[in-house]
Parts: C-alpha cells; sequence; structure tokens
C-alpha cells in the first residue's frame, strides 16, 4: 500500500492506495503546531478505524505548501511507518516540463501535483481549478507543459474579510441562492459572493481557453467545488482526489 499525504494551508488530505484502487482517504485540519507525534497519533488512529495496518504501507509521498509543517510530516513517516517519504520538489521526476514558468521554484508543489494528475487522467490541452485557501487556475499545454496560470483569493478567506471588515453584514451560510436579485440582506450576501466566484470562474477559464485551446479540458477540485460548478457549464468533471492521485502517479514515476 502506499500512503500519499497533501498538505495545505487549511487542510492535510490523506489517502490509501492499494494497487490502483483509492481504499480511503481523511481530511484533517492544518496546525502549524504539530509535532510528529501529534501527528503519529492521529495517523494511527485513522488506520485503526478503517481497520487498516501500518506496517502494511510500502511507501508514502507527501506534497506541503506549508514549509514548518514539511519537517514534522516527515519525521512522522520515518518514525511511525520506518521509511523516508518522496517529498514532492526539486529533484523528484513528474513528467511534466515546467518551463514555461519564470521561476519554476515558485510553483506550488499541489499545483504541479493535480496538473500531472489532470494530465495523466483526462487528457490534455487542461484545466485545473483548485478551491482551497486560495482559488487557483493552471494551464497545460496541448504538449503536456505546465503553463502557469492564476492565483485568486479562497472563497473562505474572502467571505471571512468580508465580516470582518463590514460591522452590520453578518457570518452566512454560503449556498447557492434562488435569484440573483436578493431581498433582503443574507440573501444579497449569498447572491453576491455566489454569482461573484462564479463569474469569476467563467470568465478565467474562458480567457484560459482563448489562450491553450478552446477544446481543453476543464477539471475542478477543492471544498467548494460542488457547489460553485452548479452554476455553470463551464467545468467537465469535478474530481476531489484529483491531488492524491497524483501523489501516486509522482511516486510511480519516481519508483
Amino acid at each position: 500500500m502506499i500512503l500519499v499525504i497533501d498538505v495545505g494551508n487549511t487542510n492535510i488530505v490523506l489517502g490509501v492506495f492499494d494497487g490502483d484502487e483509492l481504499v480511503t482517504n481523511w481530511r484533517i485540519g492544518t496546525d502549524r503546531r504539530r509535532t510528529a507525534d501529534d501527528l503519529g497519533v492521529l495517523v494511527k488512529n485513522l488506520f485503526y478505524f478503517r481497520g487498516l495496518q501500518i506496517q502494511d504501507v510500502d511507501a508514502l509521498v507527501m506534497s506541503s505548501v506549508v514549509p514548518p509543517l514539511t519537517p514534522a510530516v516527515s519525521e512522522m513517516c520515518r518514525r511511525y511507518f520506518g521509511k523516508d517519504p518522496l517529498v514532492v520538489g526539486p529533484g523528484v521526476k513528474t513528467g511534466m516540463p515546467n518551463s514555461g514558468y519564470e521561476n519554476p521554484r515558485e510553483v506550488g508543489a499541489d499545483r504541479i501535483v493535480n496538473a500531472i494528475s489532470v494530465a495523466t487522467r483526462y487528457g490534455v490541452p487542461a484545466v485545473i481549478i483548485d478551491f482551497g485557501t486560495a482559488t487557483t487556475f493552471c494551464a497545460v499545454s496541448r504538449s503536456g507543459e505546465y503553463l502557469g496560470g492564476a492565483i485568486a483569493p479562497g472563497i473562505g478567506v474572502s467571505t471571512e474579510a468580508l465580516f470582518e471588515r463590514a460591522a452590520k453584514l453578518p457570518r452566512i451560510e454560503l449556498a447557492k441562492p434562488r435569484q440573483v436579485i436578493g431581498k433582503n440582506t443574507v440573501a444579497s450576501m449569498q447572491a453576491g459572493i455566489y454569482y461573484g466566484f462564479v463569474g469569476q470562474l467563467d470568465g478565467i477559464v474562458q480567457r484560459i481557453k482563448a489562450e491553450i485551446g478552446d477544446d481543453a479540458v476543464v477539471v475542478a477540485t477543492g471544498g467548494y467545488a460542488e457547489l460553485i460548478c452548479s452554476g455553470t457549464d463551464c467545468v467537465d468533471h469535478i474530481d476531489p482526489n484529483i491531488t492524491l492521485w497524483g501523489l501516486k502517479i509522482i511516486y510511480e514515476r519516481n519508483s
């Protein structure tokens, strides 16, 4: 079995592969204060409650956009699984050229992992949208080259800023409104937030397609993907596990 770990700013996502089957996956909150032992005990319990054995894990691979947590997760792998993880970064074979970006080292590991996953499983050219702490848009060329993309404030970050800076606006549940014209404050906020991000999605995808080809496949992932994509026809696939599959693909290319 292979344990894959994606360390993000909001969540740490873990998945277990047995061959080509994603057996299970978990999502835990990111806390930069966690130690290797904190993480080890947590992961052991997750394995226990799913009836899995730590000793059955043959390899581990991880990507991280939270540098303070990377050493703790790596140490957890060594201490509790007895193996060094393959950490996605410089020197790791990805099979995807990244000459389009001015400084390839600036690209978040998760963006590269997602691009590899989508290119392998859905084809190219491709547009990948990840609704995370930031909303990222990535483009892959017809020849399979990572080109770059766009980074926008995430939905959670944007809405929280609105609540904090506007004294009379309440915190609301983000939901798809029945209509754009709200009849009260909550409905108006839901309409503005929801259709604002749908419009952002439509606009940026349209512009990326104009640069890489109108036949590009569009794949979305992340916590808000289902909600936002229900308001548009520009997304071809919603796949919550593209990062986990991408990590598995990278491990296989390096083993």
